[in-house]
């Protein structure tokens, strides 16, 4: 006989926390793994000491955050809602059933005003990258990078054309000592000096976020954009650095010196990076070998031209410093240009007369002119690098780590879209997104460390090993 049912609400039931959050929740294995309290010290001196209202704990605060980008609750309203009714986020939290939770405007306000302008939000990422280190979940001997695009806040539509200076190359110091060293050497003489006043170029700068940049990619939606340009390690894919540029920034531009930033700050030594294509230049390239690193990046496809036979079908001396044409003439060393190129020309009386000369040059001087870069031989030997087997097997690894990384960032943790506007801020996003993947890849990776017991952790090690010594065997004597 169907009977009404009694209500519960209000029957007297004796529970503790702990019984109510399910023992394989996310949140006790982060509890398990984490210690946050670590999070007190690093913003006590943001705090009055002798005066004002308590505020609420500042460990407390921070898990909060991180709890919106742990599951990907991209709402602070919604968060706090969140919080409300999950019982397994109280736990989390050390609050009771019963205890009121902080208004959503708590968060906001103390982003805006108490810690806006100060680098806690990096000093948090990197205090969990050191956790990571002190459990053994980052070797350090492989590094993968690559960036990803973040929309922006602001429609693509709206927008007013300004002229603004072209951005000078990352490797300008570089490459314009390197110039002058190599003009030397052949006798030629020192360049004249740079314009002082920059190149300007017409520009699409948001009305909405003007700090954003407008992305023009092959196969990449167009609009305002940011990047994420991420470093994961290729032990478990914990991110090691995390940087924020506007979207029209080239991935190579800030490459080298987030590089030397990330191994200052956590003393790594790597003996390779993971690069694709887009990072493949020759300043790059020299910069990896001096030091002492192997780059392997993807295949780079050279530049199209109209001439039937291209600069491959020319053969490069290294004996007399020449190029020899498919019929047979040298072209010798002239100069060295401002951008690092040097140049071989042919004689134009023999390329008048050549049979081969329309399918080779539309030059109206009747002359062919190859240029050669200054660090052409790292990118030379890093191609080698790349068809190697190791260097095979390491490239695919790219998509076991870093790409792995931004999929699970996208998906999980609300990392398609920027939150906030401003360049600043959006590096705040990107801070807080990389700490909450950390956290959750220790949480889990730790849980099945346990499982697989002993013997399994000894068998990677050898494997690690075994790779280090492949690595060295390949590294060659710079």
């Amino acid at each position: 006989m169907l009977k009404e049912p009694s209500p519960q609400q209000y029957e007297l039931e004796m529970v503790t926390m702990e019984q109510l959050v399910p023992k394989h929740h996310l949140v006790r294995k982060i509890d398990q793994v984490i210690d946050f309290e670590f999070i007190r010290d690093e913003v006590a001196h943001l705090y009055c000491q002798d005066n004002g209202r308590p505020p609420v704990d500042p460990v407390r605060l921070f898990k909060i955050i991180l709890l919106g980008y742990i599951f990907g609750i991209k709402s602070e309203r919604q968060l706090v809602k969140e919080i409300e009714v999950n019982v397994a986020y109280r736990w989390f939290l050390r609050m009771s059933l019963t205890e009121k939770v902080i208004h959503a405007s708590t968060l906001s306000q103390n982003r805006i005003r108490r810690f806006n302008g100060t680098d806690i939000f990096e000093r948090i990422f990197t205090n969990i990258v050191l956790q990571a280190m002190d459990k053994g979940l980052v070797a350090g001997n492989e590094l993968f990078t690559d960036s990803t695009h973040l929309k922006a806040n602001a429609n693509k539509k709206k927008f007013t054309n300004e002229q603004q200076a072209v951005r000078t190359s990352a490797y300008l110091e570089m490459l314009n000592e390197d110039v002058a060293k190599e003009r030397e050497a052949e006798g030629k003489k020192p360049l004249a000096g740079r314009k002082s006043e920059p190149k300007l170029k017409n520009t699409k700068v948001s009305t909405t976020d003007s700090e954003s940049g407008f992305m023009t990619r092959d196969n990449k939606p167009q609009g305002f954009f940011y990047l994420d340009h991420r470093t994961v390690d290729g032990m478990h894919g914990i991110i090691v650095d995390t940087y924020a540029t506007a979207g029209n920034v080239n991935d190579s531009q800030p490459y080298i010196k987030r590089l030397d930033y990330t191994l200052n700050q956590f003393n790594l030594n790597p003996i390779a990076v993971g690069l694709d294509a887009g990072y493949f230049t020759a300043p790059v390239a020299e910069c990896l070998e001096r030091r002492e690193i192997l780059g392997i990046f993807g295949y780079r496809r050279p530049p199209r031209t109209q001439n039937a036979i291209k600069k491959k079908h020319f053969i490069y001396n290294k004996e007399t410093d020449t190029y020899l044409c498919p019929n047979g003439q040298e072209l010798i060393y002239k100069t060295t240009s401002r951008e690092g190129y040097r140049e071989y020309h042919s004689a134009p009386k023999e390329c008048e007369l050549c049979s081969m000369r329309n399918d080779c040059t539309q030059s109206k001087t009747m002359k062919k002119v190859i240029t050669r870069h200054i660090y052409a031989e790292a990118v030379e030997r890093a191609n080698k690098i790349r068809l190697t087997p190791y260097g095979k097997r390491t490239y695919r690894r790219r998509g076991e780590t870093v790409e792995r990384s931004f999929a699970d960032a996208k998906q999980h943790h609300g990392h398609r879209y920027a939150r906030f506007r401003g360049l600043n801020k959006v590096q705040m996003q990107c801070w807080l997104a990389a700490a909450a993947q950390n956290i959750k890849k220790m949480a889990l990776v730790l849980g099945c460390l346990q499982k697989i017991g002993l013997i399994n952790a000894l068998i990677r090690l050898i494997r690690v090993n075994i790779r280090r010594e492949e690595q060295r065997s390949l590294q060659p004597s710079w």
